[in-house]
């Protein structure tokens, strides 16, 4: 009876433990609100919000009325800047393109900028399709959201800097990196964390916004999630200082590549500038 009733409970607690996992957990946002310390932020952006939304992945693995429902919900927090960094669909065919049409009709937009990037998903099959990419950069900017492809965007007075994906098609971080001016304010967008560790950045000094890695997805407690898709382990989530005068933010993602999370919530971030 005793051997009965514990293989019932752990049914009874696996059938919990999967329906958390798939129905409940995957559409429980967290807003991570963090200060972003900037140096030579001009005093007019002083408490402004930067509000980071990532890898969202409009595509037919979970239902992206989702999507827009949590941007309209971000909205309300009226954002100064808004920045997305990549990923903005699961690329099967361009059946996805037409979809991210009616969720960016939606898209949760700054008061000063609306910002992106592209990640490895948005270059299509292989990710090595650059039609596809030009495809998503005209559905979104048709939509208020300005794509930065290794460019520079200044917003008054900060300068955001988009480095397109290293997995793609059109990474050439160098049209940026070796523009940027250490005597005004500078945050780098780039898609993939790994990107941190390449020699490329020209002893630049300053927050770099990622995502990509979705924090695994699923993580057991006081563990590392068992799958990260980038070669430095370390970069699974969160804040990261790199020792160097620059900052890792790694986005834990909206979206999913799979319905299913575990530890790892879906989020979007607002940081709040600050002088450093």
């Amino acid at each position: 009876m005793k051997r009965r009733t514990f293989l019932l409970g752990s049914a009874a607690a696996a059938a919990l433990t999967g329906l958390y996992t798939w129905q409940i957990e995957p559409f429980w946002v967290e807003h991570v609100q963090i200060d972003m310390p900037i140096r030579n932020l001009p005093k007019a952006l002083e408490g402004k919000t930067l509000m980071q939304i990532s890898d969202l992945h409009v595509g037919t693995r979970f239902n992206w009325q989702y999507l827009i429902d949590e941007m309209q919900e971000a909205q309300k927090l009226e954002p100064d800047i808004v920045v997305y960094t990549g990923d903005f669909v699961s690329y099967e065919s361009a059946a996805q393109v037409e979809d991210l049409k009616a969720v960016f009709d939606k898209a949760t937009k700054g008061k000063l900028a609306t910002l992106g990037i592209l990640g490895n998903h948005d270059y299509g099959h292989n990710w090595n399709e650059a039609k596809v990419a030009d495809n998503i950069v005209q559905v979104i900017e048709e939509r208020g959201v300005k794509v930065l492809r290794n460019t520079i965007q200044y917003v008054e007075g900060l300068n955001i800097i988009g480095l397109d994906d290293c997995w793609g098609t059109n990474f050439y971080p160098e049209k940026a990196l070796t523009q940027i001016d250490d005597t005004q304010a500078n945050i780098v967008l780039c898609h993939n964390p790994d990107v941190a560790d390449m020699p490329i950045w020209e002893g630049y000094q300053g927050w770099i916004l990622a995502g990509h890695t979705h924090g695994g997805q699923c993580k057991p407690p006081f563990l590392p999630p068992p799958v990260l898709p980038v070669q430095n382990k370390d970069y699974t989530a969160g804040k990261i200082d790199l020792e160097d005068g620059r900052t890792l933010y790694i986005n834990r993602a909206l979206g999913h590549l799979w319905q299913v999370r575990f530890n790892v919530r879906p989020e979007i971030t607002v940081f709040t500038l600050r002088q450093a």
